[in-house]
């Protein structure tokens, strides 16, 4: 993992502040006009990992999340590694080519 970010020359002056919480989680703050802007980068182990390791991710993500203002807007970059299944439900978003978990 990289020390640090990686920002287009044009946004260097939106960026409030960025932080590495861990090697599957980091976020950078944007200003925008109305608001700042959270982009939050996801990693999340695969299925394939144990549960407590998948537990203490998704539970670094969820603190990491509510930790900024309600007023921002967020937007999540990242692999969540879930596995949707064939369920009706899922069709009108993601189309017949759910997988099954």
């Amino acid at each position: 993992m990289g020390t640090g970010f990686f920002v287009h020359h044009r946004f260097v002056p939106a960026v409030k502040r960025g932080g590495f919480v861990s090697d599957r989680l980091s976020y950078i703050v944007l200003r925008s006009h109305w608001c700042n802007i959270i982009n939050l980068n996801v990693h999340v182990p695969s299925e394939e990992k144990s549960d407590n390791s998948k537990d203490s991710s998704y539970e670094e993500f969820k603190q990491i999340f509510y930790h900024f203002l309600e007023y921002h807007m967020k937007i999540l970059f990242g692999d969540f590694n879930t596995k949707f299944g064939e369920e009706v439900i899922c069709k009108l978003t993601i189309g017949k080519e759910s997988t099954s978990g």
